[in-house]
């Protein structure tokens, strides 16, 4: 599943190419990627029809672009909050594309969006998604609990209804790492479970969890409370250090699923030191990774490095 990382490779992309363009038409090829959406296909359309998008913005995994409040024709207030956003989760495989408007669309592309720039003139956005986990909505925007702006992207102090329950991620300027760490030390579970709940810190999925368990020496079955506060602090900056890590290198790509705007792959791959390596050496000590089930999933680790203490 697409991490913080390739979240935010999108969002940059998309940035520039969809900041003041209107939407000029919506072609939903596939209802199944509404499911989020309170409301058939037609609302789906008519909403977003002429439609202007102010931006991108992210939070943890979740992508939305706030919709101009005010009716231009009209006027009204240029200041005011966005009422309403489209939000966008890519799921397992979602992908979001910028294309020509002749270009050809992909076979899995569920729903396109025809815009028109007023600096790049005419373009396409494809919602690609194979396996139809992730999903598109118009969702209405509150205000923030904290009053700071609800993402990355965009200094708004409103977000989705369906992204409001989700936690800062740890990139986020306006997260409290006071109150992270206190929620941490307070739980009843064990470590790496902490950091998969998006409800306690948002963006980190399985890849970067157990990179950062490994940069900070820790099991991922450790129990949460049993953490000192050094070693909380440390596990919270490794995370920080892979994700930017991530970020620079444009994502993690296993296969053709997680491609950026343009359709190129992230090369995070090749510095992955945990995730995937099972049975080569650790760079640290030299045993060999190893790979346990976890969660439906699998954690990859070192016995040496990383023990339940």
């Amino acid at each position: 599943m697409p991490e913080l990382p390739e979240v935010e490779v999108v969002r940059h992309g998309l940035q520039p190419a969809v900041t003041g363009a209107r939407i000029v038409a919506v072609e939903v090829l596939d209802e199944r990627s509404l499911k989020r959406h309170d409301g058939p296909a037609e609302d789906f359309v008519d909403r977003l029809t002429g439609a202007r998008l102010l931006g991108a913005v992210r939070r943890g995994k979740f992508l939305w672009l706030p919709l101009e409040e005010r009716d231009t024709a009209s006027g009204g207030d240029p200041a005011a909050e966005p009422s309403a956003a489209l939000v966008t989760h890519l799921g397992m495989s979602g992908q979001v594309l910028l294309r020509d408007p002749t270009a050809e669309a992909a076979p899995l592309t569920r729903i396109r969006f025809a815009l028109e720039h007023p600096t790049h003139g005419p373009l396409r956005v494809d919602f690609v998604d194979q396996r139809i986990f992730g999903s598109m909505a118009v969702d209405a925007l509150l205000p923030t609990r904290d009053g700071a702006a609800a993402g990355y992207g965009l200094p708004l102090s409103s977000i989705p209804n369906q992204v409001a329950h989700i936690a800062r991620d740890p990139l986020d300027p306006a997260f409290d790492e006071r109150d992270f760490l206190r929620r941490l030390q307070g739980k009843r579970t064990t470590v790496k479970r902490a950091l998969l709940d998006q409800t306690l810190v948002s963006g980190i999925g399985n890849i970067y969890a157990d990179e950062a368990l490994w940069a900070a020496r820790v099991h991922y079955d450790q129990p949460t409370e049993t953490l000192s506060t050094r070693k909380a602090r440390e596990l919270l900056e490794e995370v920080r250090v892979v994700l930017r890590r991530a970020l620079d290198e444009g994502g993690t790509s296993f296969d053709a699923q997680y491609v950026n705007v343009n359709g190129a792959s992230g090369y995070f791959s090749h510095s992955l030191r945990a995730y995937g390596q099972q049975g080569k050496p650790c760079p640290r000590c030299g045993r060999p990774i190893v790979r346990e089930q976890f969660m439906n999933r699998g954690s990859h680790f070192c016995r040496r490095c990383q023990r339940v203490r």
